[in-house]
């Protein structure tokens, strides 16, 4: 398990302004597997991107994309992403105008139709609590995307922390998705009246039984980020890693 751990690049998303290759490297010293690529500063160069991660031998959990750059560019994202030897491509957000019944509808329609354009990716989408606010043909607006049919395209990419905030079992609510999850994000929530975010094994949510059906049901990559730190993100992601380490050894 422990060469699936991937650090979720927006937790530097600070410390990526100082240089790619010098976060790559104390990433990799730090004892990472990969990293999922995301909130990478403005004009940055793929080729220098593709040379830090081969000379630090660290993996490619996926890469998020926006969904303007999804509809309007497409052959240069495949182009791109190639570089990153990774075929997981995920939709991390959705815009506040399109957070609607209607709006949703034309997501799941627009994201199956990239997936039928990107033959060999995979494309899925990562939540947030904000997907529990809608309901679409008696589900969740999230439950909506998806659904695990042989017709819908798209793959999940759960956040535990976010299924929490919304009042959800994050445990229970993985279980439509075996086989149809290959990156799972992880994050704590903070045991308190603040209920925001933790590092991981430092709060509320019971990692062990979640990383127990990871294991059994397709899981790839587990891509730790935590949007906001207390201090220095760094050692936010080095106290997450050692605790998964741990909880790690129960799966040897």
């Amino acid at each position: 398990m422990r060469n699936k751990f991937a650090a979720q690049l927006y937790t530097l998303r600070e410390e990526l302004k100082r240089g790619i290759v010098p976060v790559f490297k104390e990433l990799k010293e730090m004892g990472w597997a990969g990293v999922q690529l995301s909130a990478l500063p403005p004009g940055y160069d793929p080729e220098e991107i593709a040379a830090a991660l081969k000379e630090n031998q660290l993996g490619t959990a996926g890469i998020h994309i926006s969904m303007d750059r999804l509809e309007n560019d497409l052959d240069n994202l495949l182009d791109e992403v190639s570089l990153y030897q990774t075929k997981d491509i995920v939709c991390p957000n959705i815009p506040e105008n399109l957070r609607n019944r209607e709006g949703y509808q034309k997501v799941k329609t627009h994201l199956n139709e990239v997936a039928q354009k990107a033959p060999g990716y995979r494309i899925s989408y990562h939540n947030h609590a904000f997907e529990f606010d809608t309901e679409i043909e008696g589900k969740s607006s999230l439950e909506y995307l998806l659904e695990p049919t042989a017709e819908n395209k798209i793959l999940a990419e759960i956040d535990v922390y976010w299924i929490k905030k919304a009042g959800r079992d994050p445990l229970q609510f993985l279980q439509p998705y075996a086989q149809r999850m290959p990156i799972i994000h992880l994050k704590d929530m903070t045991n308190d009246e603040r209920k925001t975010f933790a590092e991981v094994g430092t709060g509320l949510i019971d990692f062990a039984p979640i990383l127990d059906w990871c294991e059994k049901s397709g899981v790839e990559w587990y891509a730790v980020e935590q949007d906001i730190c207390p201090g220095n993100p760094m050692d936010s992601l080095q106290t997450s890693l050692e605790n998964l380490k741990v909880l790690a050894k129960q799966f040897q």
